[in-house]
């Protein structure tokens, strides 16, 4: 079983930035690939970013290239995701997500955390 726990939402003006951060706790010599969804209101849960089991590949959906950047601490199994040049279309819920193998599907991924709010006024 992996807990994620999330962290560093909040609300900002448009053109702010923000850092998320997630650790997965996973028993010891256990990796994971990890990623990063969002969901805005009344809107389905959407991929931002991934990246994989070593931290070596990291893909992004198209909309978020060039502002927001992932990277991963692979010692205490932390991901960050920095938000730069936020535009109102990024208000969501945003949840981290962990599995043996990273992918771009809600589905691809067991385990979840919480959430957490970003919210971007205009």
């Amino acid at each position: 079983q992996v807990q994620l726990v999330e962290s560093g939402g909040g609300l900002v003006q448009a053109g702010d930035s923000l850092r998320l951060s997630c650790t997965a706790s996973a028993r010891p010599g256990d990796t994971y690939a990890m990623a990063w969804f969002r969901q805005a209101p009344g809107k389905g849960r959407e991929y931002v970013a991934a990246v994989n089991y070593n931290g070596e590949l990291v893909n992004y959906v198209d909309f978020v290239k060039g502002r927001f950047s992932l990277s991963r601490v692979m010692a205490n199994n932390t991901v960050f995701l920095q938000m730069n040049s936020l535009k109102p279309d990024d208000t969501a819920v945003y949840y981290c997500a962990a599995e043996s193998v990273s992918g771009r599907l809600r589905a691809d991924y067991r385990y979840w955390g919480q959430g957490t709010q970003v919210t971007v006024s205009s």
